[in-house]
Parts: structure tokens; C-alpha cells; sequence
């Protein structure tokens, strides 16, 4: 019997059967080189090395919210920064 090709003419890819789904293996069983070398390049991130900080949830108005996004990637890391600096000054 012929396989059904993945991709029709149109370049659209078709639903996989689950006898097909079944014949999925884990990359690291089917192809280990392929993963060791991405295993390798991910990596695992380490303990932390600052004091750690602790998760909290805090309700802001949307312009601060709007603000610090806007700034970008870091934004809470600077929304951080600058209510260390406020205790500072307020102790």
C-alpha cells in the first residue's frame, strides 16, 4: 500500500492518522546524534547567584503597566528597580 503524501498540492499539510502517530519514536531513540547536539546547546540554567527573589502578584494601574512594557524586554526587572530605590530613600 502507498503512504498518502504529507503535503497536498496546494502545500497543505494533512491531519496524521493515529496509526501514523503511532510510529513516532523519541528523538533521542531515533535520531541520538541529533539529539545530544541539542540537548548540548539548550543547556540548564543553574542555581541562581543573587539573592533570589520572591514571586508575588501585585495589582498596578495600566499606565504603570503601559509604561515599563513599553520600555521592553526587562520591564519588571526595572519596576523592581526602581521600589528598591524607593525603599531606599524611605527608611
Amino acid at each position: 500500500m502507498k503512504k498518502k503524501p504529507l503535503i497536498d498540492k496546494d502545500g497543505e499539510i494533512r491531519e496524521l492518522t493515529s496509526g501514523e502517530l503511532k510510529q513516532f519514536k523519541p528523538l533521542a531513540e531515533a535520531n541520538p546524534s541529533l539529539f545530544a547536539k541539542i540537548k548540548k546547546s539548550v543547556g540548564e540554567r543553574g542555581p541562581q547567584k543573587a539573592p533570589t527573589k520572591v514571586p508575588i502578584s501585585i495589582r498596578v494601574s495600566s499606565e504603570v503597566v503601559d509604561y515599563f512594557r513599553a520600555e521592553g524586554k526587562g520591564w519588571q526587572g526595572r519596576i523592581d528597580h526602581v521600589l528598591k530605590d524607593y525603599v531606599a530613600h524611605h527608611k
